[in-house]
């Protein structure tokens, strides 16, 4: 349950044919749908992104640009696509039917079963782009076809430092964070690995992960479902939504803290703690201390 870079792998042809011009007659002029920022640093919670829609070969070039000459805010723009299924609330990614002919040139490493299978999101970013820190509820391979990228991840026993919304972190730059406004990051413990053409990244689920593109690059995430299938939430197409369970318990979690506050202040805070220690005591792994 650790993250490990695998690298030598066959992954087929992606790795040498994958260039801009390849890229762009691959898959012509479908249209598809990216996020677009004029800081490098994308936030999911403040949504200080746009979402546009370009022809998938002029998005190829402008994304492989420093400056551009084109563009729909800044001409330092940074540009990401995450593939989406036909109807992203319905429909997963999956590299074989968005992007067919590019799908013919990569082989996915087979370290699950084909049953298993959730997703596969084709990804290309602008160099410099940094993704916000979040979690996944299943396990996954980031496939680095070219480019290269950085990433730094943190344990899931990690998580009350890291100041969460959901699955993801308030904590957008995680070299040089915000210490007055975030002082218990400094108690996570960064694990950081640099992936090049070819490497393959395994992020286990519920492993917190903030991606930089130090170059322009085009990746391939491959999620699959390590627990069984009625874990999931039927409705989930990102890959990203908790399990059934977990959600019910944060619900009736939700509900018993709401009557607590029916209570006076001081037993409302003995109550909580009694709950809190109860929680460490049924639920806590023994082995994480």
């Amino acid at each position: 349950r650790m993250p490990v870079v695998l690298k030598g792998m066959e992954l087929g042809t992606c790795i040498t044919k994958w260039t801009v011009d390849y890229l762009s007659n691959a898959e012509g002029s479908k249209e598809v749908k990216i996020h677009v920022s004029e800081v490098p640093q994308m936030d999911f919670l403040s949504k200080n992104f746009v979402y546009r829609t370009l022809p998938f070969d002029v998005f190829v070039r402008r994304a492989a640009e420093v400056k551009h000459k084109e563009y729909f805010l800044s001409e330092d723009e940074k540009y990401y696509l995450r593939s989406v299924g036909e109807d992203a609330r319905k429909d997963i990614a999956d590299i074989r039917k968005q992007f067919p002919t590019l799908a013919e040139d990569i082989q996915i490493p087979e370290y699950f079963e084909k049953e298993q299978f959730f997703s596969s999101v084709f990804r290309i970013s602008s160099a410099g782009l940094q993704l916000w820190t979040h979690y996944d509820v299943m396990d996954n391979f980031l496939i680095q076809v070219t480019g290269k990228k950085r990433v730094v991840l943190y344990s899931p026993r990690d998580a009350p430092y890291l100041y969460l919304s959901g699955t993801k972190s308030e904590v957008l730059d995680v070299d040089n964070p915000d210490l007055e406004k975030y002082p218990l990051f400094m108690k996570a413990k960064r694990y950081e690995c640099f992936l090049e053409a070819g490497d393959v990244l395994f992020i286990p689920a519920l492993w917190f992960h903030n991606v930089i593109s130090e170059e322009f690059g085009v990746a391939l995430n491959v999620f699959w479902k390590h627990l069984p299938a009625e874990s999931y939430d039927k409705t989930d197409t990102y890959g990203n939504k908790d399990p059934t369970a977990a959600s019910r318990a944060i619900q009736i979690l939700d509900r018993a803290l709401k009557t607590l506050e029916e209570l006076p202040e001081e037993y409302r805070d003995f109550y909580a703690r009694r709950m809190v220690l109860r929680i460490q005591e049924k639920a806590y792994r023994k082995d994480f201390g």
